[in-house]
């Protein structure tokens, strides 16, 4: 759900706060900062159905609209399905019934994927299923990969290159819209064409389709890295300090966030005396140890960062 929540409703806690923290929490009514887990606003008025349902059955059962659009689907759901087991009225359906409606289900399936750009979305569709549960990432990013999909589809830019390496594409490009910290390197691990194929489709979506892309917050990539390392909470924090920090005096713009988030934690992990070496950090991260180097050195001197004698 899109936040309209302004800075002036946040009160004292805004400056805590950064607003692009601050999500909402339909079940609960409230506004919530996800960099500190504080609540916000509470009591904000319900604007969901006056219904109540304690199970999905009678979510489905009572809801008065359809379901949503699907991009996953090729005709985005809007047919219905032919059910092979049971009549309107949900009474079982005779075994000659059945056979029948069997057969009509084959037909129907088969029409709704008549031309080549169908199932080519119909393949996509289980190729991005495939990759997001491979990366463990929220369902919400199929629908957001297969509506770019079919637009590089419908625009014919999937013609002559790997099914496989467009779809991977368009999952990295969601990553990138929904905020989501995934390097083009781990979705590259995942295909046969690698990180050079995914990059060069990729770049040809956005250029393309003329996306624009949002800047990822560097912090969003802290906590990734922080778990592979195995270091503890406290580095995590003070790294998400420094980011806050050099944000404040400009130093993130127009460099990798990824490559931010390692050198910070590199500061972090030095002054709490839980040493890694920045090649370490660096293959955490997904990035040279010359950018590690380079980000480092800058965040330190900028900052005014007094490390402990090495």
């Amino acid at each position: 759900m899109e936040n309209n929540y302004s800075n002036n409703q946040t009160g004292e806690s805004s400056g805590k706060c950064p607003e692009e923290y601050i999500v909402f929490d339909e079940e609960r009514g409230e506004y919530i900062c996800t960099l500190t887990g504080e609540v916000v606003e509470d009591m904000v008025i319900d604007t969901g159905p006056e219904w109540r349902a304690y199970t999905p059955e009678e979510k489905t059962r009572r809801s008065r609209v359809g379901s949503p659009l699907s991009h996953t689907l090729p005709d985005y759901g809007v047919l219905t399905t032919i059910s092979g087991y049971r009549d309107a009225s949900g009474k079982k359906l005779e075994a000659r019934v059945r056979l029948e409606a069997s057969r009509l289900r084959r037909l129907q399936a088969k029409l709704r994927v008549a031309t080549s750009i169908e199932r080519n979305i119909e393949q996509a569709s289980r190729e991005i299923s495939r990759l997001v549960e491979m990366l463990n990432l929220p369902k919400s990013i199929i629908d957001t990969a297969m509506m770019i999909y079919r637009q590089a589809a419908e625009k014919g830019l999937v013609r002559g290159r790997s099914l496989e390496s467009m779809a991977a594409a368009a999952v990295y490009a969601a990553c990138r819209i929904r905020g989501i910290p995934k390097s083009i390197d781990e979705i590259g691990e995942l295909i046969r064409g690698g990180r050079k194929e995914v990059a060069r489709c990729y770049r040809l979506i956005v250029r393309e389709l003329d996306i624009r892309m949002p800047i990822v917050d560097p912090i969003r990539h802290v906590s990734r890295i922080v778990s592979i390392l195995k270091l503890s909470s406290l580095v995590e924090k003070r790294a998400s300090e420094i980011l806050i920090q050099a944000r404040k005096m400009g130093l993130t713009a127009g460099k990798d966030p990824a490559g931010l988030a390692a050198a910070a934690i590199y500061v972090a992990a030095l002054e709490l005396g839980e040493r890694k070496t920045q090649k370490e950090i660096a293959t955490a991260a997904g990035v040279t140890e010359v950018t590690v180097r380079n980000r480092y050195k800058e965040l330190v001197q900028k900052l005014n960062i007094k490390l402990p004698a090495q």
